[in-house]
């Protein structure tokens, strides 16, 4: 029962529409409807400003990391199935809560089940679970964007890198990384989940279309 409370209860925070929150109370319009029609902080910067824009990304990484801290709170005693991987149960559990927040956030039921992409609450969910990748992750978040002006080509980009710095340290570079062989799985998981919730902007990338996030794009920008 403890599961399945936490699996809810991290959904529910998750689903926690923060950038509705901020356009509605501080600015009286739904964000949902301006630019891109998307309730995560890209859109919020884009329509909103820095601001508000910072404000809806704390408060949606904070939704990933509040998940977790939960979890261990009301977590007591052992798994209700078996634990084949090399991570303590407790371990497990945050992982659970954090992926239920993450869905939560994508599918969020206080807003249609329609919600962001999921990255900002992805990233408050890893801090906590593989650091070092999310690092990586983090840094060719910024590359790309800076290279390129896409938020949403970073995301993505920064997604793929989780499983594949993973793979890498521990394949290439011998890093002993306690339960691999069953995380890696989970982050292939999680940077699929992250990818198919981008699949509207991979296409307009594509087509040439995706709106480019101008103030950011500071490398081989065009006059």
């Amino acid at each position: 029962m403890n599961i399945a409370l936490i699996v809810i209860i991290s959904y529910l925070i998750g689903s926690i529409p923060s950038a509705v929150i901020i356009s509605k109370l501080f600015y009286g319009f739904d964000i949902r409807e301006k630019g891109s029609g998307n309730m995560g902080s890209t859109n919020t910067f884009r329509v909103l400003g820095w601001k508000a824009g910072a404000l809806v990304q704390v408060m949606d990484i904070c939704k990933g990391v509040l998940a977790v801290l939960l979890a261990v709170y009301l977590f007591e005693g052992r798994l209700p199935f078996p634990n084949a991987t090399g991570f303590q149960d407790l371990t497990i559990v945050k992982t659970i809560a954090g992926v239920a927040a993450v869905m939560g956030h994508i599918w969020t039921a206080f807003a249609g089940f329609k919600g962001g992409k999921g990255v900002n609450t992805a990233l408050g969910m890893m801090v906590a679970i593989a650091p070092i990748e999310l690092g990586v992750a983090a840094g060719l978040f910024v590359i790309v964007v800076a290279a390129s002006g896409y938020i949403s080509l970073g995301s993505i980009i920064g997604a793929v890198s989780l499983p594949t710095t993973m793979a890498f340290r521990y394949n290439v570079l011998g890093v002993d990384i306690q339960g691999y062989h069953t995380l890696i799985f989970f982050c292939i998981g999680l940077a699929a989940l992250l990818v198919f919730a981008h699949r509207s902007n991979i296409k307009r990338l594509i087509e040439g279309r995706e709106n480019r996030f101008t103030k950011l794009w500071l490398l081989g920008k065009k006059s």
